[in-house]
């Protein structure tokens, strides 16, 4: 019987820890397929059915999206054997230049930071200017710690994948300066109150809360811009896209192209 129970998901999430996916991964996982369970309610997982789920995606979301998620859904089914329940994913045309109308501009950028100033929100005025110094991802960001900024490198294990992130020396000088006002001891310095690292969606909420305040369009601040920012005014400057691809972190220069 392919009914998804809450102890089949639980199962799958032992699974996932003990093939090393990162929180972020895992995270994201469990949440599309307790969304596919909740969809199916008692029903059982049918081929017929992943693919009414898989439209009902396509009239929700983006190709980009969809895919994602089915990915998770199909993760899932091989995890349970149940091979015959997977779907193919959307095909998407290549992107090969970045859409202009999508990416925020340096002006932009700076009007974002005098907004988080005039608000008084120093976490997020740091932490948009990390991210655009480094151009690392948010996912990377726990690892920006009171030993990063002391030792001006991070060492980055995301996805089975180590790297080290240089940085500035002018960033660093602000970030200390963070640290000792916040009182910051060790560990990570972007966190919530709980004390656990900042997440995509904690960073998204922030970001958006000063579009209007910096005039600046919501369509064109979330978090991943501002690494597309750093990587278009890299290159810009050192026409290196293979330096670049490292500094990103890409594992093919192909993906690292779209910003040439």
């Amino acid at each position: 019987m392919k009914k998804i129970t809450n102890e089949l998901i639980k199962k799958f999430e032992s699974y996932l820890i003990n093939e090393e996916k990162s929180s972020a991964t895992l995270e994201k996982y469990i949440r599309d397929v307790t969304a596919f369970q909740e969809w199916l309610g008692e029903r059982k997982a049918e081929k017929v059915l992943v693919m009414e789920y898989k439209q009902k995606l396509i009239e929700n979301y983006a190709p980009a999206s969809v895919n994602s998620m089915l990915s998770s859904i199909n993760s899932f089914f091989e995890y349970a054997q149940w091979f015959e329940c997977k779907v193919k994913s959307i095909k998407i045309q290549r992107q090969i230049f970045a859409n202009k109308d999508k990416e925020l501009t340096k002006s932009e950028y700076e009007k974002l930071l005098t907004a988080a100033n005039k608000k008084a929100n120093k976490k997020l005025y740091m932490l948009m200017q990390t991210i655009c110094s480094t151009g690392i991802r948010v996912s990377e960001l726990q690892y920006i710690s009171t030993d990063a900024v002391k030792k001006g490198k991070a060492v980055i294990n995301c996805k089975g994948k180590m790297r080290v992130v240089i940085l500035p020396k002018q960033l660093c000088r602000i970030l200390s300066s963070y640290i000792k006002k916040q009182k910051i001891l060790s560990g990570a310095i972007f966190v919530t109150g709980n004390g656990k690292p900042l997440d995509r969606s904690n960073i998204w909420k922030l970001m958006k809360s000063i579009c209007e305040s910096a005039g600046v369009s919501k369509d064109k601040v979330f978090p991943h811009n501002l690494r597309h920012l750093f990587a278009r005014t890299y290159y810009s400057l050192e026409k290196d896209v293979v330096r670049l691809a490292d500094i990103l972190g890409h594992s093919s220069v192909n993906t690292t192209r779209i910003y040439t």
